[in-house]
C-alpha cells in the first residue's frame, strides 16, 4: 500500500498513523511511503519503521511563477521513480494525505488504474485533494466543513475526524500530572501554550511579554517555545511558569491542561479535542491558502475554540481572553463541550479498517 504525502506534518504524520493501525489490524499489509526531499519527511521517515522513497518534488510556486520550472523538472523525475516502484511493488491502493508530496503519486495512480483514497486534513482541503477528488474512492474528512468544498458523492465523503495517537486508556491522572510539573494538585487551572513542532516566535514574543507583567493569579504556565526559541525564553521558568524547548510526551502536558493556546493546524486541535482541551486558536497567516484561518473559523462557528488572529494576538487581548475563561465557569465549561464534540480519537482505526474494507472488495487492481 502506498503512502503519498508530507512537506509538512500536517500531511505526514496522519499517513503514518493510518499505517500503524493498518499494519496493527493486519500484518499482511505492507506501507510504502512516498514523499519529498525537502519536506519534513526527510527527517521524520528514516526513523520511522517503513520503507519511503524521498523525491525531488517542489510545490507550484504561485507567487514566482517562472520558478515552476522545478516543478515540472521534479514531477517527471518522481513519476519515472513511481513507475519502477510500481513495478516493483505492485500496490494495490494509494492513500493520499496531502500536500504537493501527493500530486505526482495520485496522477500516477489515476492513469494506471490503482485504486486511490484521501485522507483531507483541513476545514477547506487544498489543491490535491480537491484535483483528484472524482477518481478517489473515499476521502476521510477531519473536519465535516470540508463536504461543502470537495462536493460530489455524499457517500464517499467519510466524517471522520483527524487519525491520530489516541490518548493511553486509562487516562493519566490530573492531580498526578500537575505534581510533575510541580503545580498544586487541585487549585487553580492550567494553561498549555505551544506553536507548532518548531515553536512560534510571534507568539512566544506574547506570552512572553505576558508573563513579565504578570499572568492570571490563579494560573499555571506549560510552555514549549521550540528548539530554536528556547535560549531567548528559558529565563522566564520558575514560579507557575514552565518553559521547555519541547515537549516529549507531550502527554504528560496534555493530561494536565484545562486550556490551550495553539496554531489552528489539524492534527494539533485533533489531539487537544480527543483530550477534552478547548483551545484560543492562532492561525499561521503564512499557511498555504490560508487554510489555518479557515479551520479556525470553522471551529470558533462549532463552539469548539476560540479565534484569535495573529495580527490581534497583543498581551492585551491575551490576558483578556483567558481572565474572561477564568471567570466565567459555565463559558468554560461550554468551551470544554464544545471541544469534546469534535473528538474522534479512533478516527485512524475507522479509517484503517474502511480501506481494509476496500481491499476485501477489490481483490486485484482495475
Amino acid at each position: 500500500m502506498l503512502f503519498a504525502g508530507g512537506g509538512t506534518g500536517g500531511h505526514l504524520y496522519p499517513g503514518l498513523a493510518i499505517a500503524r493501525t493498518l499494519v496493527r489490524l493486519d500484518p499482511s499489509v505492507r506501507p510504502f511511503f512516498v514523499g519529498a526531499e525537502r519536506g519534513i519527511e526527510k527527517q521524520v521517515l528514516p526513523g520511522t519503521e517503513f520503507p519511503h522513497l524521498l523525491l525531488d518534488l517542489h510545490p507550484l510556486y504561485r507567487g514566482r511563477p517562472w520558478e515552476n520550472w522545478k516543478t515540472v523538472r521534479g514531477g517527471i523525475g518522481a513519476w519515472r521513480a513511481i513507475a519502477a516502484l510500481d513495478r516493483r511493488e505492485q500496490p494495490r491502493l494509494v492513500v493520499g494525505t496531502g500536500g504537493y508530496a501527493a500530486g505526482v503519486a495520485l496522477a500516477y495512480a489515476v492513469v494506471h488504474r490503482i485504486p486511490i483514497v484521501q485522507q483531507a486534513g483541513d476545514s477547506h482541503p487544498g489543491l490535491t485533494a480537491r484535483a483528484f477528488r472524482r477518481w478517489t474512492r473515499e476521502t476521510y474528512l477531519a473536519f465535516p466543513e470540508a463536504a461543502r468544498v470537495l462536493g460530489g458523492d455524499p457517500a464517499q465523503l467519510i466524517d471522520t475526524g483527524a487519525p491520530i495517537e489516541r490518548p493511553p486508556s486509562p487516562r493519566p491522572d490530573r492531580r498526578s500530572a500537575r505534581l510533575k510539573w510541580g503545580f498544586p494538585p487541585e487549585r487553580g487551572r492550567v494553561l498549555l501554550m505551544y506553536g507548532g513542532s518548531q515553536g512560534s516566535l510571534a507568539m512566544n514574543r506574547v506570552v512572553a511579554d505576558w508573563v513579565r507583567r504578570g499572568i492570571p493569579d490563579d494560573l499555571h504556565l506549560i510552555w514549549m517555545t521550540g528548539r530554536a526559541s528556547y535560549g531567548e525564553f528559558a529565563s522566564l521558568d520558575g514560579g507557575r511558569v514552565r518553559v521547555r524547548e519541547y515537549l516529549s510526551p507531550i502527554a504528560d502536558a496534555y493530561a494536565a491542561a484545562d486550556l490551550a493556546l495553539v496554531r489552528a493546524g489539524a492534527m494539533t486541535t485533533a489531539e487537544l479535542f480527543a483530550w477534552g482541551i478547548p483551545p484560543i486558536v492562532v492561525p499561521l497567516p503564512t499557511a498555504a491558502a490560508d487554510h489555518q484561518t479557515h479551520n479556525a473559523r470553522a471551529l470558533a462557528a462549532a463552539g469548539a475554540a476560540i479565534h484569535v488572529p495573529q495580527s490581534e494576538l497583543t498581551v492585551d487581548r491575551l490576558d483578556r481572553e483567558v481572565r474572561s475563561l477564568l471567570a466565567d465557569a459555565p463559558a468554560m465549561a461550554r468551551l470544554a463541550a464544545g471541544a469534546s464534540a469534535r473528538a474522534r480519537p479512533d478516527a485512524a482505526e475507522t479509517i484503517a479498517r474502511r480501506i481494509l474494507s476496500l481491499l476485501d472488495l477489490q481483490q486485484i487492481r482495475s
